[in-house]
């Protein structure tokens, strides 16, 4: 059924009256929040689910009687006779504008979070706002992991530059090699529709939600599914973080020590199946940073359509991904200028080649430590620590060179990170812009402030998005791209490179302290 038709039949009268998008929409006072009707009774599917919900995202944003407001935490009782507007609500021009401002940026990347920002952004300019200053500190509301805030707030400069393309015909290229996973780009992606599988989900289709105990739990809607499990909010620790591996003993001219950090990529693993068919890809648009790479939602959405004869769509929570989903291996190690050194490494199939191909003078140990389970696959695991360490004991960054043969350089100075990539023909130098500042900002965010507490059994008690760590719009350096053509030399991912280089000036500038995060 699609949303203007669900939108336009409502419930029934035994209920109270919102008007949604223009239309006046009957809802039953049955505690579900505003969230639970847009998407799971009026099928409103640009209003994403990316906290489970905690209030800490953004992604959910709406207006309110043209303010901004977060719907997953609002009782839908509290908006009764009032004016609620979507994405697809906002005027046919507006939202065009929009989405042509973004993608002129690579102020969108997965476009998970993008709607959500796009009405923030809305409900300013209708109240007349011009301050860049407060357009930015109004981004505290929302988490974006994938272009380091930069290019969205340049979005906002771009509204009123028109819609003419700004895209090449090969930017899906570069954002697929820079994602290591197919991504579409453009105007659609902007807006929200980037194929994620709990908005693709057939109508019809049972939910499937995991309880405490592990059980999956099927039910009609995604409401009365976490209803069952009695889900409830995740949480925030006091209790700090350490990093969990002794480093080697030794006169090492650099020491360093990395603590658990989340991947925290925003869509939470989804996959749906039909019965005897083949489950979609939890995936999407983009790679979430090697996050999914072994994600069971799929395998769970076939098992469970296959038992109860009908379309499941299996849906972790956040609590989920954190407890489930991999992290990068904690390191521990001490290094020489001249490039020697042991680096230990939570035990992790496949990290020991990663390091050694960039750094083959280091003496690699893996030890067993308890904690969440850990992958290769996240960006530049291994790699880019070891980077970063040779490059405090030599006390400079110099170029680094990535195992797909792409080199960086980067330095942060006078509250800048400035970075130069070559990395092959550009393809798209909107798009390769885009990832290297949100891969200078993932570096930054990790070396600063990025960490989770797990307890000595291993379990992680940081589970709210706003509890990973991630720095905030405001208090993200101006980053500076400089891409060196290559054009001559086949695409390849320059991102990574930019990653490890931004991380290794980052920890320089803080004067190399050994453990990690070292502070804002």
């Amino acid at each position: 059924m699609e949303q203007q038709d669900r939108l336009s039949t409502g419930t029934g009268s035994d209920g109270f009256v919102v008007n949604i998008d223009g239309h006046e929409v009957t809802v039953q006072d049955d505690g579900r929040t505003l969230l639970d009707v847009l998407r799971g009774q009026l099928g409103a599917t640009s209003p994403k689910d990316g906290c489970s919900p905690q209030g800490q995202c953004g992604c959910c944003t709406v207006l309110v009687d043209g303010q901004p407001r977060v719907s997953c935490v609002t009782p839908v009782r509290r908006v009764a006779g009032r004016r609620v507007t979507t994405l697809d609500g906002l005027e046919a021009g507006e939202r065009s504008r929009w989405a042509y401002a973004f993608a002129r940026t690579g102020g969108s990347q997965c476009g998970f979070c993008t709607p959500g920002i796009i009405m923030r952004f809305s409900g300013l300019r209708s109240a007349g706002t011009t301050d860049t200053d407060r357009v930015t500190r109004s981004l505290s509301a929302h988490l974006c992991r994938c272009t380091g805030w930069q290019t969205v707030i340049e979005a906002w400069g771009a509204f009123d530059d028109g819609d003419t393309p700004c895209l090449t015909d090969r930017a899906a290229e570069r954002a697929t090699i820079e994602g290591r996973s197919v991504q579409a780009v453009g105007s659609e992606i902007v807006l929200g529709q980037g194929g994620f599988a709990a908005d693709m989900a057939p109508d019809g289709a049972l939910v499937a939600v995991r309880d405490r105990s592990g059980r999956w739990v099927v039910a009609e809607t995604l409401y009365e599914a976490r209803r069952a499990v009695g889900k409830v909010q995740g949480r925030r620790t006091t209790v700090d973080s350490a990093p969990p591996v002794g480093a080697p003993p030794g006169p090492w001219d650099a020491v360093l020590r990395t603590t658990w950090v989340e991947p925290a990529y925003l869509e939470t693993d989804s996959a749906w199946c039909e019965p005897g068919g083949e489950p979609s890809s939890p995936l999407a648009n983009g790679g979430a940073f090697g996050g999914k790479t072994a994600s069971p939602v799929a395998k769970v959405a076939r098992e469970l359509a296959d038992e109860h004869g009908r379309t499941v769509l299996a849906l972790m929570s956040r609590e989920d991904t954190v407890h489930l989903g991999p992290k990068r291996p904690p390191v521990a190690g001490g290094a020489m200028a001249d490039g020697t050194g042991v680096m230990r490494v939570v035990r992790t199939p496949g990290i020991v080649e990663a390091i050694r191909a960039v750094a083959p003078d280091l003496t690699v140990e893996e030890v067993d430590v308890a904690g969440p389970p850990t992958s290769a696959a996240i960006r530049a695991a291994g790699w880019a620590e070891a980077v970063v360490l040779l490059a405090g004991a030599r006390g400079s960054v110099g170029s680094v060179v990535s195992p797909d043969g792409s080199v960086a350089e980067a330095e942060v100075a006078n509250g800048r990170i400035n970075v130069t990539v070559r990395c092959g023909d550009p393809l798209d130098a909107t798009v390769l812009r885009s990832y290297c500042i949100g891969a200078a900002h993932m570096a930054w965010s990790w070396v600063t402030s990025e960490s989770l507490s797990v307890d000595d059994s291993g379990l992680v008690s940081d589970l709210t998005v706003g509890s990973f760590g991630i720095v905030r719009a405001g208090d993200t350096p101006q980053i500076d791209v400089t891409i060196e053509q290559d054009d001559d030399e086949w695409p390849r991912n320059g991102s990574d490179a930019v990653f490890a280089a931004a991380a290794a000036a980052t920890w320089i500038h803080r004067g190399t302290p050994p453990d990690w995060p070292t502070g804002p």
